[in-house]
């Protein structure tokens, strides 16, 4: 898992280690930026990091282990089976063209047709000719590997703008101070939704609002994708036994953050 990698890559007793031995690091179940796994790969300098993309329902992507280097870390590969069906597709279900993001639909020898005694979802869930709707946002490298832009769902509106959290996130862990980020939308009454990013920091450093948004401009951001609000924890909570980033638990403490906030600048 990503967490558990940064763990190790920010423990001070790795370089104690012999870890000539490693060949492969195999890592899934969330995206892994790829300024970490150049550090992974300093780090463990005989290995060869491959990022490994699947889920339950079926379909499992990877890079090759010989694919060149900007392929490996720069996409989540390729389908495992050349019996695999992917597409990616507008909210209508069209086709985009090559370059641009789109949704991932998927079908294939094991890739599941449905759920059980479960109709109406299975509706929603699932195209008219079967291939299944994974609500992750992908676009198709020239390699014809795949890269992973987000989630649907982790887009964050902001009056209209959709602002990829993980394209933030990125260039966020470049940061030298910032151990690792979690970009998540907190409601706003005029534009909908803003931007906050929930950072853990390296040990005994600081970092200010002010002082990450200049960080991002000189990396040319865009004004309006800049976060609207840092939020500095010890450590990012993580989903219980899978050791990803949890952003619901982190909505829910932002939720609770502005609330209580609200709450004291009103006198109650």
């Amino acid at each position: 898992m990503p967490a558990l990698l940064i763990q190790w890559l920010h423990d001070p007793t790795l370089a104690k280690y012999d870890v000539s031995s490693v060949r492969v690091i195999n890592t899934g179940g969330q995206k892994l930026q790829p300024e970490v796994k150049r550090r992974a790969e300093k780090a463990f300098p005989n290995a060869t990091l491959q990022e490994v993309f699947g889920m339950a329902e079926g379909l499992l992507c990877s890079p090759r282990l010989d694919d060149p280097e900007e392929v490996r870390i720069g996409t989540v590969g390729r389908a495992m089976s050349p019996d695999d069906e992917v597409r990616l597709v507008d909210d209508h279900g069209s086709d985009v063209p090559a370059g641009e993001i789109g949704e991932l639909i998927c079908r294939g020898p094991y890739t599941l047709r449905g759920y059980y005694k479960a109709p109406e979802y299975n509706a929603q869930t699932f195209t008219a000719d079967g291939y299944y709707k994974t609500g992750d946002l992908m676009r198709m490298h020239p390699s014809g590997n795949l890269v992973v832009e987000g989630r649907k769902k982790d887009l964050i509106n902001r009056g209209g703008e959709k602002i990829s959290a993980e394209e933030i996130e990125n260039l966020i862990l470049s940061h030298p101070t910032v151990k690792n980020v979690a970009c998540v939308a907190i409601p706003d009454p005029i534009l909908g939704e803003r931007m906050c990013a929930c950072v853990a920091l390296e040990p005994n450093k600081s970092l200010t609002l002010e002082e990450l948004a200049g960080f991002l401009l000189q990396r040319g951001i865009a004004k309006f994708k800049l976060p609207e609000r840092l939020e500095v924890l010890q450590d990012l909570p993580l989903v219980p036994g899978f050791n990803k980033v949890s952003k619901r638990a982190l909505r829910d403490l932002m939720h609770q953050k502005i609330q209580a906030e609200q709450e004291a600048a009103s006198g109650r």
